[in-house]
């Protein structure tokens, strides 16, 4: 297992999940399947290209103060991608008129990126390092010394 950590900025991926949050609420209120498929395709692209976009959208409006520790941004991105796959899951379960799955599903996501936000427990990064303890091919990151898998880690 590899044990190098990177930077990685905690303000961004606390702003990215307010940024779901809100939009995920925003969409139930108004009715806006459009909105949640909007919201899955952001995390989604975020995945992929290895970057909280809503968090970055959020910095340019708000400047608020980097929170830049040493962590492993892996988890977060796995974590980020599995909320994007369940956001798609929930945008396609609407459109096909499978209300309660949809919006269960939308519902899932917004309570989990609040329990990051505000407990701060990473439900997607406390799957991914479970996948890297049962030694799950492409989940070679374990979490970094002294750190409880999905909590942040301890500041050095």
């Amino acid at each position: 297992m590899n044990e190098v950590t990177q930077k990685v900025d905690h303000a961004a991926l606390k702003a990215n999940q307010l940024a779901i949050i809100t939009l995920n609420v925003l969409a139930f209120v108004l009715n806006a399947p459009w909105l949640a498929g909007l919201v899955a395709i952001v995390m989604l692209a975020g995945t992929l290209a290895g970057k909280p976009f809503f968090g970055q959208l959020v910095r340019k409006v708000i400047q608020y103060k980097p929170d830049v520790i040493q962590d492993n941004p892996e988890p977060h991105r796995f974590a980020q991608g599995l909320g994007g796959v369940f956001m798609l899951g929930g945008a396609i379960s609407l459109f096909a008129g499978l209300g309660a799955l949809g919006w269960g599903l939308v519902w899932t996501v917004a309570a989990l990126a609040a329990l990051n936000a505000f407990g701060g427990f990473c439900a997607g990064c406390f799957v991914y390092y479970w996948l890297a303890r049962f030694r799950v091919p492409g989940f070679p990151k374990t979490a970094p010394a002294g750190t409880v898998p999905g909590f942040r880690p301890k500041e050095s």
